[in-house]
């Protein structure tokens, strides 16, 4: 079976990357290509494609991979039906409906207004009724004392 894949060029920090048409059994490092269909570099994202390479092998039954899946559907390459995109992004998470995202936006709305609320009735009941001043316990002196042995 034949795949359309990525194969890796470049110098380490600076891939580039050739679509090449390989045998599914062999690395996409062996270079033992069938046909190259064109370049990907990621750093200015140029995409050169040969679009009727891309539609024969496709129409010949080359599976090719996710990402070059995407290249060609933004490309205009019409994919066969049984080419399947996952276009999900979303991550399995434990326990998603922990995270701070996930809660409850209509909560966190009521709880300051119900504590405003709260603050502008605290300060009538003082003015109201004085507290009496107690006197102030130094307790850092008794705390500087050594225990002498």
């Amino acid at each position: 079976m034949l795949v359309i894949r990525m194969q890796r060029t470049g110098r380490r920090g600076l891939a580039q990357y050739r679509m090449v048409v390989q045998d599914s059994r062999q690395t996409p490092t062996s270079g033992k290509n069938v046909a190259s269909l064109g370049h990907y570099d990621p750093h200015t994202k140029e995409n050169g494609v040969d679009i009727e390479k891309a539609k024969f092998y496709l129409e010949h039954g080359a599976q090719p991979s996710n990402r070059v899946a995407k290249f060609l559907s933004d490309n205009g390459v019409k994919l066969p039906d049984w080419v399947n995109l996952d276009n999900s992004k979303a991550a399995n998470i434990k326990n998603a409906e922990k995270l701070r995202k996930n809660r409850p936006v209509e909560e966190v709305a009521e709880e300051p207004a119900a504590e405003a609320s709260e603050a502008v009735d605290t300060p009538a009941e003082t003015e109201e009724t004085p507290a009496a001043e107690e006197p102030v316990v130094d307790t850092t002196a008794e705390a500087e004392k050594p225990a002498e042995a």
